[in-house]
C-alpha cells in the first residue's frame, strides 16, 4: 500500500462547529419531545394565558387590558420554565445515568456542551414567545416599547435562569432536583408577580419578592409592553446580579458525575 495512501471517511474530532451545532439540535430535539418538559415550557404558560385572560384576577379597564397585563409576565414564566426548570430536570438526570460523564470525555469540550444548552434553551425560547405572542395577540394584546429592552430582559433573565439550574442540576440528585425544580416553579409562578400583582402581597414580604429574578423579568417587561417604558435599569440590574452570581456559582460547584 501507498505511504502516502488517504482514507474516507478521515479519523479524527469535527470541526468544532459542526460538533456545536449538532449538539445543539439535540439538545433542542431532545428538549422537546419530553413529555414533561413539553408540559412545562409549552402547554402550562399557553393555558394560563388563554384561562386568565377570561378571569378577573386583575384591576383593569378597556378591552385588552387583561391579556396586556398577563401577557408579559406568561413570557417571563416561559423563560423560567425552560431555562431554569427543563434545564435543571434534564441535566440532573443527564448527570445521574452518566451522560454528561461520557459526553466530556468525548472530542466536545465541555464549554461547548454547556454552550449547546445554552443554544438549545434560546432555541426553545424562541418558539415559546412566537407562541405566546400569537395567542395574546389573538386575545386582544397590544404591546408597546422597545423591542432592545425587551430582548436584553429575555436574555438577562435567560442567563440568570440558566446559572440557577445548572446550579442545582451540578449539586444535587437528580431526584431531589426533579422534586426542587418543580417546587421552586410553582412558587415563583404565584409569588413572582407573573399573574398576581406584586401589590396585592403584604408590604413586609414585598421587597423581598421584588428582589427575586421572575420578578424583575416580569415587572421590566410589562414595564415595556405595556406602558411603553424605555429602558428599565432597575429590572435589569437586577437580573444582571442574579446572572453573575449564579452563573458563577454554577461554574464553581458544578459536578459532572
Amino acid at each position: 500500500m501507498s505511504a502516502d495512501a488517504t482514507f474516507a471517511p478521515r479519523p479524527g474530532a469535527a470541526p468544532i462547529g459542526r460538533m456545536l451545532r449538532a449538539q445543539t439540535a439535540l439538545e433542542t430535539s431532545m428538549l422537546l419531545r419530553n413529555g414533561e418538559q413539553l408540559l412545562l415550557t409549552v402547554i402550562i404558560p399557553s393555558l394560563l394565558l388563554v384561562l386568565f385572560s377570561a378571569v378577573d384576577i386583575v384591576s383593569t379597564t378597556g378591552p385588552g387590558a387583561r391579556v396586556d397585563f398577563l401577557a408579559p409576565g406568561l413570557l417571563a414564566l416561559a423563560v423560567l420554565s425552560t431555562a431554569f426548570t427543563g434545564q435543571a430536570i434534564a441535566t440532573g438526570f443527564e448527570r445521574r445515568y452518566g451522560v454528561l460523564k461520557r459526553l466530556g470525555a468525548s472530542p466536545l469540550p465541555r464549554w461547548a456542551l454547556m454552550t449547546a444548552k445554552t443554544g438549545s434553551v434560546l432555541a426553545t425560547e424562541l418558539l415559546q414567545v412566537v407562541l405566546l405572542s400569537a395567542i395574546a395577540l389573538g386575545l386582544g394584546w397590544h404591546p408597546h416599547g422597545n423591542p432592545l429592552a425587551v430582548l436584553l430582559l429575555l436574555l438577562l433573565g435567560t442567563a440568570a435562569f440558566s446559572g440557577l439550574g445548572l446550579l442545582m442540576a451540578g449539586t444535587l440528585r437528580a431526584e431531589a432536583t426533579l422534586a426542587a425544580a418543580n417546587l421552586v416553579f410553582i412558587l415563583l409562578l404565584l409569588a413572582g408577580g407573573v399573574i398576581v400583582p406584586l401589590a396585592k402581597f403584604p408590604g413586609a414580604v414585598r421587597p423581598v419578592l421584588e428582589a427575586l429574578p421572575i420578578s424583575a423579568l416580569s415587572d421590566g417587561l410589562r414595564a415595556v409592553l405595556q406602558q411603553g417604558a424605555g429602558m428599565p435599569w432597575g429590572d435589569l440590574g437586577i437580573l444582571a446580579v442574579w446572572a453573575v452570581v449564579a452563573l458563577a456559582a454554577a461554574a464553581r460547584f458544578f459536578r459532572w458525575e
